[in-house]
This record gives structure tokens, C-alpha cells and sequence, in this order.
């Protein structure tokens, strides 16, 4: 059984194991891991990073693939970041990863890029300059990674009014409720999920591994020391 959960749970989990057991920064550095495992990295790679952890979550990957040896580089789509995220943001400078900002038509000639705009607490509205986003990596050729969920989606309903189209998304954590809904596989062709060590605060509801969306990969990537 694969558990599978609502956004506040997640929230409230996050904050309890931040509080009592792994500092934000460590729990960030694994999410990015946990990514890291999850696809066969290969020629030039592009992170499309919010203002929020989700956009942390993209930066702390780029330090880990320049450390790699990857070729990478970020385009932000605020200069306004959380604590979290803007320490990584600047790991990422040190290390000589080129952060700049998201404009139209940067995105061409990537393999892949990485989507790390909104994360499971997105509610209400697409604002402009995320719409634009949103759009250049669902018109690109490249293969999409979702860090978390698509970017645009509800992570209890799965619904949106627009959401970013994924090859593989990687969910940290946990499986959120709402990217198991039938309307959520319209935008994902595979699902993982990443431990990164975050203990739940509640128990909510499970997968049955013999009986779960198609898109679901029930292997899940262990980012915990």
C-alpha cells in the first residue's frame, strides 16, 4: 500500500519534521537527490525555478548536476525568493551555474528541462509571466521533469486551468491526492515518489499497488541517507 495524501497533511508533516527531526535546508537538498535519481541525465539541461521552495527545490538540483558534471543552467521567474531557496540560489552562483531570468524563447535547445515553478500549495490563478512559462515548456521538444506536481495543478483535486505537461514527474514526500485523479494523468506520462524522511502527522488514505493509475510507478526513490 502506497499512501497517498492531501496538501495539508504534507504541510503539516513538512513542518513537523522540520521541527523535530531534519533542518529545511537537508530536506531540501534531498528533494533535489531524490530528482536527481529519477531520470538518466544527458546533454543540456534546463531549471525553471519560481520564487517559492519549489523553485529552492530546482536550485539545490542544479548545484547537485553541476557537481555532477552536468551541463545546467537556471531561468527565474522572480528575483524574490524564500530563505531556503535563496541560499541555494546562491550555492548555485558560487558553483558557476548560470541563473538567469525566464524570457520567451529561452528554452530552445535543451534536453531537458525541468519545471519548478509552482508547487502542491498553488492555488487560484496562473499569473501572466507563469502562464508564459508554463506554455514555452509544454511547446518545447524537450523532456519535461515536474519536481513535486505540475505546475498550474490543484494538489488535492488535480484540476487546472492550465498546467505544465510532464514525461516524468517526480512528487517529494508523499503522493498528493490529487495527482492520482483521472484529470491529473491528462498531464503526466510517469509518477514517482521521492522519501526524503518526512514523517507523517496523520495517516490519511492508501494505493492498492495491484490497482493504481497507470501512470503511477509504485517504486519509490529513498533520498535518505
Amino acid at each position: 500500500m502506497i499512501p497517498c495524501i492531501s496538501v495539508d497533511n504534507m504541510r503539516r508533516s513538512d513542518e513537523y519534521t522540520i521541527a523535530n527531526l531534519v533542518p529545511s535546508l537537508e530536506l531540501m537538498h534531498r528533494a533535489a537527490y531524490g530528482v536527481f535519481l529519477a531520470h538518466s541525465w544527458k546533454g543540456r539541461t534546463a531549471v525553471v525555478a519560481g520564487s517559492g521552495n519549489n523553485g529552492g527545490d530546482g536550485f539545490a538540483l542544479a548545484c547537485i548536476l553541476k557537481e555532477k558534471g552536468f551541463d545546467c543552467c537556471v531561468f527565474t521567474l522572480s528575483t524574490r525568493l524564500s530563505a531556503d531557496s535563496a541560499h541555494y540560489a546562491a550555492e548555485a552562483e558560487r558553483l558557476g551555474v548560470s541563473v538567469t531570468a525566464f524570457e520567451p524563447g529561452c528554452l530552445r535547445g535543451f534536453d531537458t528541462v525541468v519545471d519548478c515553478l509552482l508547487g502542491t500549495g498553488f492555488q487560484g490563478g496562473v499569473r501572466e509571466n507563469y502562464r508564459c512559462a508554463i506554455e514555452e515548456i509544454n511547446a518545447s521538444c524537450s523532456f519535461v521533469l515536474s519536481v513535486d506536481i505540475n505546475s498550474g495543478m490543484n494538489g488535492d483535486t488535480g484540476l487546472c486551468e492550465i498546467a505544465v505537461r510532464s514525461d516524468l514527474t517526480v512528487t517529494i514526500g508523499y503522493v498528493k491526492q490529487g495527482l492520482v485523479t483521472a484529470h491529473a494523468g491528462f498531464y503526466m506520462k510517469k509518477l514517482v515518489c521521492a522519501d526524503i524522511g518526512i514523517v507523517l502527522v496523520k495517516d490519511e488514505g492508501v494505493i492498492d499497488e495491484t490497482n493504481c493509475p497507470a501512470w503511477l510507478d509504485t517504486a519509490v526513490i529513498s533520498a535518505t541517507p
